[in-house]
Protein backbone atom coordinates (compact mmCIF):
# COMPACT_ATOMS: atom_id res chain seq x y z
CA UNK A 1 0.00 0.00 0.00
CA UNK A 2 0.93 3.60 -0.83
CA UNK A 3 -1.55 5.74 1.04
CA UNK A 4 -0.09 7.00 4.87
CA UNK A 5 -1.79 5.54 7.82
CA UNK A 6 -3.51 8.86 8.26
CA UNK A 7 -5.37 8.95 5.34
CA UNK A 8 -6.79 5.00 5.31
CA UNK A 9 -9.55 5.83 8.39
CA UNK A 10 -11.43 8.86 7.77
CA UNK A 11 -12.56 10.14 10.89
CA UNK A 12 -12.21 13.16 13.12
CA UNK A 13 -13.03 11.26 16.08
CA UNK A 14 -10.34 10.95 18.55
CA UNK A 15 -9.99 7.25 20.01
CA UNK A 16 -7.59 5.86 22.69
CA UNK A 17 -5.27 3.28 22.62
CA UNK A 18 -7.11 -0.09 21.57
CA UNK A 19 -5.55 -1.20 25.32
CA UNK A 20 -7.17 1.02 27.19
CA UNK A 21 -10.70 -0.16 26.00
CA UNK A 22 -12.83 -1.08 29.34
CA UNK A 23 -15.05 -3.92 28.05
CA UNK A 24 -15.76 -4.53 31.75
CA UNK A 25 -20.33 -5.16 32.26
CA UNK A 26 -19.98 -5.50 28.16
CA UNK A 27 -22.11 -8.99 27.99
CA UNK A 28 -23.52 -8.39 25.60
CA UNK A 29 -20.73 -9.00 22.85
CA UNK A 30 -21.93 -12.52 21.67
CA UNK A 31 -20.91 -11.81 17.96
CA UNK A 32 -17.26 -11.98 17.23
CA UNK A 33 -15.62 -10.20 14.76
CA UNK A 34 -12.13 -10.87 13.15
CA UNK A 35 -10.09 -8.38 11.58
CA UNK A 36 -7.79 -9.11 9.59
CA UNK A 37 -4.88 -6.26 8.61
CA UNK A 38 -1.12 -5.38 8.25
CA UNK A 39 -1.92 -2.00 9.37
CA UNK A 40 -1.75 -1.73 13.59
CA UNK A 41 -3.49 1.73 13.59
CA UNK A 42 -6.32 0.57 11.45
CA UNK A 43 -6.45 -2.71 13.55
CA UNK A 44 -6.37 -0.53 16.50
CA UNK A 45 -9.08 1.90 15.56
CA UNK A 46 -11.21 -0.71 13.99
CA UNK A 47 -11.18 -2.37 17.35
CA UNK A 48 -12.01 0.43 19.78
CA UNK A 49 -14.75 0.66 17.36
CA UNK A 50 -16.27 -2.43 16.96
CA UNK A 51 -15.74 -2.86 21.15
CA UNK A 52 -17.54 0.09 21.40
CA UNK A 53 -20.66 -1.19 19.23
CA UNK A 54 -20.33 -4.52 21.30
CA UNK A 55 -18.32 -6.92 19.24
CA UNK A 56 -15.86 -8.92 20.98
CA UNK A 57 -12.92 -8.64 18.36
CA UNK A 58 -10.12 -10.68 17.28
CA UNK A 59 -6.88 -9.24 15.41
CA UNK A 60 -4.44 -10.62 12.98
CA UNK A 61 -1.31 -8.84 11.39
CA UNK A 62 -1.36 -10.77 8.31
CA UNK A 63 -3.48 -13.81 5.93
CA UNK A 64 -1.14 -16.15 7.47
CA UNK A 65 -2.36 -15.54 10.84
CA UNK A 66 -6.37 -14.83 10.42
CA UNK A 67 -6.74 -17.96 9.03
CA UNK A 68 -4.99 -19.58 12.10
CA UNK A 69 -7.12 -17.35 13.95
CA UNK A 70 -10.37 -18.14 12.33
CA UNK A 71 -9.58 -21.69 12.96
CA UNK A 72 -9.45 -21.65 16.64
CA UNK A 73 -12.17 -18.87 16.95
CA UNK A 74 -14.36 -19.38 14.28
CA UNK A 75 -15.99 -16.03 14.15
CA UNK A 76 -19.20 -14.74 13.13
CA UNK A 77 -17.96 -12.52 10.32
CA UNK A 78 -14.12 -11.37 8.86
CA UNK A 79 -12.63 -8.02 7.91
CA UNK A 80 -10.20 -8.75 5.21
CA UNK A 81 -7.85 -6.21 3.46
CA UNK A 82 -6.51 -6.91 0.62
CA UNK A 83 -2.91 -6.65 0.07
CA UNK A 84 -1.03 -8.33 2.90
CA UNK A 85 2.05 -9.76 3.54
CA UNK A 86 2.61 -13.67 3.84
CA UNK A 87 -1.18 -14.03 2.30
CA UNK A 88 -3.17 -11.68 0.55
CA UNK A 89 -6.78 -11.34 0.97
CA UNK A 90 -7.62 -13.30 -1.93
CA UNK A 91 -5.66 -16.33 -0.67
CA UNK A 92 -7.44 -15.89 2.42
CA UNK A 93 -10.56 -16.42 1.26
CA UNK A 94 -9.87 -18.92 -1.25
CA UNK A 95 -8.65 -20.74 1.37
CA UNK A 96 -12.15 -19.99 4.51
CA UNK A 97 -14.19 -20.81 1.43
CA UNK A 98 -13.51 -24.40 1.13
CA UNK A 99 -14.57 -25.25 4.51
CA UNK A 100 -16.99 -22.08 6.12
CA UNK A 101 -19.18 -19.77 4.59
CA UNK A 102 -18.73 -17.22 7.21
CA UNK A 103 -19.76 -13.70 5.64
CA UNK A 104 -16.69 -11.66 4.57
CA UNK A 105 -16.27 -7.98 4.26
CA UNK A 106 -12.92 -6.58 2.55
CA UNK A 107 -10.99 -3.47 3.25
CA UNK A 108 -9.74 -2.02 -0.31
CA UNK A 109 -7.96 1.05 -1.53
CA UNK A 110 -9.83 3.43 -3.94
CA UNK A 111 -7.62 2.51 -6.89
CA UNK A 112 -8.23 -1.66 -6.28
CA UNK A 113 -11.62 -2.07 -8.14
CA UNK A 114 -10.05 -5.14 -9.86
CA UNK A 115 -9.28 -6.33 -6.30
CA UNK A 116 -12.71 -6.13 -5.23
CA UNK A 117 -14.75 -7.63 -7.98
CA UNK A 118 -12.25 -10.57 -7.83
CA UNK A 119 -12.71 -11.08 -3.94
CA UNK A 120 -16.58 -10.72 -4.68
CA UNK A 121 -16.30 -12.97 -7.06
CA UNK A 122 -14.68 -15.59 -4.75
CA UNK A 123 -16.92 -15.49 -2.11
CA UNK A 124 -16.55 -12.04 -0.15
CA UNK A 125 -19.75 -10.77 0.90
CA UNK A 126 -19.31 -6.96 0.76
CA UNK A 127 -16.38 -4.65 0.60
CA UNK A 128 -15.69 -1.00 2.12
CA UNK A 129 -13.17 1.30 0.42
CA UNK A 130 -10.26 3.24 2.38
CA UNK A 131 -10.56 5.69 3.48
CA UNK A 132 -13.46 4.52 5.57
CA UNK A 133 -15.04 5.72 8.73
CA UNK A 134 -15.46 3.31 11.42
CA UNK A 135 -19.41 4.11 11.66
CA UNK A 136 -19.72 2.62 7.67
CA UNK A 137 -17.60 -0.34 8.73
CA UNK A 138 -20.24 -1.11 11.55
CA UNK A 139 -23.21 -0.36 9.45
CA UNK A 140 -22.07 -2.65 7.07
CA UNK A 141 -21.24 -5.26 9.51
CA UNK A 142 -24.15 -5.50 10.93
CA UNK A 143 -26.44 -5.38 7.74
CA UNK A 144 -24.25 -8.45 6.81
CA UNK A 145 -24.88 -10.35 9.61
CA UNK A 146 -28.49 -9.51 9.86
CA UNK A 147 -28.64 -10.93 6.32
CA UNK A 148 -27.26 -13.99 7.31
CA UNK A 149 -29.49 -14.26 9.96
CA UNK A 150 -32.46 -13.71 7.71
CA UNK A 151 -31.63 -15.77 5.38
CA UNK A 152 -31.08 -18.69 7.88
CA UNK A 153 -34.17 -18.17 9.40
CA UNK A 154 -36.73 -17.07 6.91
CA UNK A 155 -39.56 -18.97 5.53
CA UNK A 156 -38.60 -22.41 7.42
CA UNK A 157 -39.23 -25.79 6.28
CA UNK A 158 -39.80 -24.43 2.88
CA UNK A 159 -37.37 -26.39 -0.12
CA UNK A 160 -37.38 -24.64 -3.28
CA UNK A 161 -37.25 -27.30 -6.44
CA UNK A 162 -36.76 -26.09 -10.09
CA UNK A 163 -35.46 -29.25 -12.55
CA UNK A 164 -32.31 -30.70 -10.54
CA UNK A 165 -31.92 -27.46 -8.83
CA UNK A 166 -32.68 -27.18 -4.83
CA UNK A 167 -32.57 -24.92 -1.89
CA UNK A 168 -33.30 -25.71 1.35
CA UNK A 169 -34.24 -22.71 2.88
CA UNK A 170 -34.89 -23.53 6.63
CA UNK A 171 -31.41 -25.55 6.53
CA UNK A 172 -29.70 -22.96 4.02
CA UNK A 173 -28.30 -25.53 1.45
CA UNK A 174 -27.73 -25.72 -2.39
CA UNK A 175 -28.20 -28.64 -4.12
CA UNK A 176 -27.93 -30.04 -7.71
CA UNK A 177 -29.40 -33.36 -8.54
CA UNK A 178 -27.85 -34.53 -4.97
CA UNK A 179 -24.67 -32.96 -4.80
CA UNK A 180 -24.41 -29.93 -1.83
CA UNK A 181 -23.24 -26.65 -3.47
CA UNK A 182 -21.82 -24.49 -0.69
CA UNK A 183 -22.88 -20.68 -1.40
CA UNK A 184 -22.35 -17.37 0.21
CA UNK A 185 -25.48 -15.66 2.34
CA UNK A 186 -25.53 -13.26 -0.74
CA UNK A 187 -24.88 -15.71 -3.35
CA UNK A 188 -28.08 -17.70 -1.66
CA UNK A 189 -30.67 -15.07 -1.57
CA UNK A 190 -29.87 -14.51 -5.77
CA UNK A 191 -30.86 -18.30 -5.87
CA UNK A 192 -33.71 -17.96 -3.79
CA UNK A 193 -34.96 -15.07 -5.47
CA UNK A 194 -34.48 -16.44 -8.95
CA UNK A 195 -36.21 -19.88 -7.84
CA UNK A 196 -39.27 -18.48 -6.09
CA UNK A 197 -40.06 -17.34 -9.56
CA UNK A 198 -38.99 -19.63 -11.44
CA UNK A 199 -40.40 -18.03 -15.09
CA UNK A 200 -39.80 -14.64 -14.37
CA UNK A 201 -36.97 -12.48 -15.34
CA UNK A 202 -34.77 -10.26 -12.79
CA UNK A 203 -32.86 -7.32 -13.71
CA UNK A 204 -29.98 -6.49 -11.62
CA UNK A 205 -31.58 -3.87 -9.37
CA UNK A 206 -34.42 -6.36 -8.42
CA UNK A 207 -32.00 -8.62 -7.64
CA UNK A 208 -30.18 -6.10 -5.60
CA UNK A 209 -33.19 -6.10 -3.48
CA UNK A 210 -33.41 -9.73 -2.43
CA UNK A 211 -29.67 -9.75 -2.23
CA UNK A 212 -29.30 -6.77 -0.05
CA UNK A 213 -32.60 -5.89 1.28
CA UNK A 214 -30.98 -3.84 4.01
CA UNK A 215 -30.69 -1.42 1.24
CA UNK A 216 -26.85 -1.07 0.90
CA UNK A 217 -25.52 0.29 -1.95
CA UNK A 218 -23.55 -2.39 -4.70
CA UNK A 219 -22.91 -1.31 -8.37
CA UNK A 220 -24.22 -3.57 -11.21
CA UNK A 221 -20.86 -5.13 -11.67
CA UNK A 222 -21.47 -6.53 -7.79
CA UNK A 223 -24.59 -8.32 -9.08
CA UNK A 224 -22.76 -9.68 -11.75
CA UNK A 225 -19.54 -10.95 -10.06
CA UNK A 226 -21.85 -12.91 -7.58
CA UNK A 227 -23.75 -14.48 -10.49
CA UNK A 228 -20.47 -15.43 -11.83
CA UNK A 229 -19.25 -17.18 -8.47
CA UNK A 230 -22.37 -19.02 -8.62
CA UNK A 231 -21.98 -20.15 -12.06
CA UNK A 232 -18.55 -21.60 -11.22
CA UNK A 233 -19.23 -23.09 -8.35
CA UNK A 234 -22.65 -25.10 -9.67
CA UNK A 235 -20.48 -26.06 -13.11
CA UNK A 236 -18.05 -27.72 -10.84
CA UNK A 237 -20.86 -30.30 -10.50
CA UNK A 238 -21.98 -30.66 -14.17
CA UNK A 239 -24.95 -27.58 -13.20
CA UNK A 240 -26.58 -24.70 -14.51
CA UNK A 241 -28.43 -22.63 -12.43
CA UNK A 242 -29.05 -19.64 -13.89
CA UNK A 243 -29.35 -17.83 -17.32
CA UNK A 244 -28.66 -14.35 -18.83
CA UNK A 245 -31.27 -12.69 -20.71
CA UNK A 246 -29.64 -9.93 -22.70
CA UNK A 247 -30.12 -6.60 -21.86
CA UNK A 248 -32.83 -7.54 -19.25
CA UNK A 249 -31.17 -9.31 -16.64
CA UNK A 250 -31.31 -13.09 -15.29
CA UNK A 251 -33.53 -15.73 -14.17
CA UNK A 252 -33.63 -19.71 -13.35
CA UNK A 253 -32.40 -21.82 -16.24
CA UNK A 254 -34.89 -23.18 -17.83
CA UNK A 255 -35.34 -26.93 -17.87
Amino acid sequence: MNESKSTLVNSSVSYPRAGAINLKGQNAMSQTILVVDDDPHIREIVEFSLAKAGFRVLLAEDGKAGLETFDRQQPDLVVLDVLMPEMDGTEVIKKLRETSQTPVIFLTSVDEEVDRIIGLEMGGDDYVTKPFSPRELIARIKAVLRRTQKTIMEEPQKVLTHGPLRIDQDRFKAFWDETEVALTVTEFRILQALLSYPGKVYNRDELMDRAYPDGAVVSDRTIDSHVKRIRRKFEEVGGTPIETVHGIGYRATEF
